[in-house]
């Protein structure tokens, strides 16, 4: 084989009360990476297209380039690969975006040479790559994209990333209205120190998202996706965001919330049609604002990042169940 291409999703990280731990794969938008087998061992990004010139062609200040070199260092290859990106969604969204050029970019390189990784085990490059992007080597938005459906991060160090059960169907909205945050200046708004209260508060949210995931409890749920930590500070970048969530809640959805770091917008429903009318009544909210708003509405994708093999034309999802253990005692 001597090119392939992979597609990885847009993700939703933090779902509110989880900052930097939880984090959902969505069916779209999302980046496609052909990688193709070069001479010499350079990683070299021959274009980008879908960004309006803004991100690099250096590999060495790229994310999908830095994931892809300390993954060909790690495996010991020295292999020369070329990369094409097509960025599919806005820069700067709390979509994920950074994340899921990296992950496609792994995903298409290791299946080139391959396969010599399992998904679970290509997650730590690729949380190398949201390192150079935002100075933070956060897995919320990239595990997802890489395994699929919700995921837990329960440690760092170790790494110890659980993929979670969906007990029920679960469908989101998203809105980005068209003002950029970077997320390093979203995390330079967020305290060193939170009130045993609101930390205490936060715990009992986090937890009680889990369990009804695990329970198919929608009220739980519902009640659990309230973050007491990083939205209050975050909500005053997004212009009209108590306007936004009223809306949304108003058109039938069921828990709100900032995607990421923003300014991205999401919503939880319990079915497709309220997902779309929330994320449609948002849009048209900035709209009247003069504000640009892309939206869209997706299940929760437990399928994650995929293999579109250019010989074959066939997709491959991310494969695995939830108790495989992986060398640094990370599990899935």
């Amino acid at each position: 084989m001597n090119e392939t291409r992979a597609f990885a999703p847009a993700t939703v990280a933090n779902v509110s009360c989880g900052f930097d731990v939880f984090g959902m794969a969505l069916e779209a938008p999302g980046d496609e990476v052909l990688a193709r087998r070069a001479e010499g061992s350079l990683v070299r990004i021959r274009s980008v297209s879908g960004d309006d010139g803004r991100l690099p062609l250096d590999a060495k200040r790229n994310t999908a380039g830095v994931a892809v070199r300390v993954f060909l260092d790690a495996i010991g290859s020295r292999q020369g690969v070329e990369l094409e990106l097509y960025k599919r969604m806005p820069l700067g969204s709390g979509m994920g975006s950074s994340a899921a050029s990296a992950v496609a970019a792994l995903v298409a390189v290791n299946r080139l040479l391959g396969d010599p990784l399992s998904r679970s085990e290509l997650l730590p490059f690729a949380m190398e790559g949201e390192r150079s992007a935002c100075g933070s080597a956060h897995a919320d938005n990239v595990a997802p994209a890489l395994l699929g459906g919700f995921v837990l991060i329960r440690s760092y160090r170790p790494l110890d990333v659980i993929k979670l059960p969906v007990a029920m169907p679960l469908f989101c909205g998203l809105a980005h209205p068209h003002i950029e945050i970077r997320t390093r200046d979203a995390r330079a708004l967020l305290p060193d120190c939170v009130p045993m209260a609101d930390a205490v508060g936060q715990w009992g949210n986090t937890a009680g998202l889990v369990a009804a995931l695990c329970t198919g409890d929608y009220g739980l749920l519902f009640r659990s996706v309230q973050d007491l930590v990083a939205e209050p500070l975050r909500k005053n970048l997004i212009p009209h965001f108590a306007e936004a969530r009223e809306a949304a809640l108003a058109a039938g959805c069921e828990a709100f919330g900032i995607s990421g770091s923003g300014p991205s917008l999401f919503m939880l429903a319990r079915d497709r049609a309220a997902a779309a009318a929330g994320a449609a009544v948002v849009a048209a909210l900035y709209a009247k604002l003069e504000v640009g708003c892309d939206y869209w509405d997706s299940r929760v994708n437990m399928e994650g990042a995929q293999v579109l093999d250019t010989e074959s034309g066939q997709a491959e999802s991310a494969s695995g169940g939830l108790n495989c253990v992986l060398e640094n005692g990370a599990r899935l």
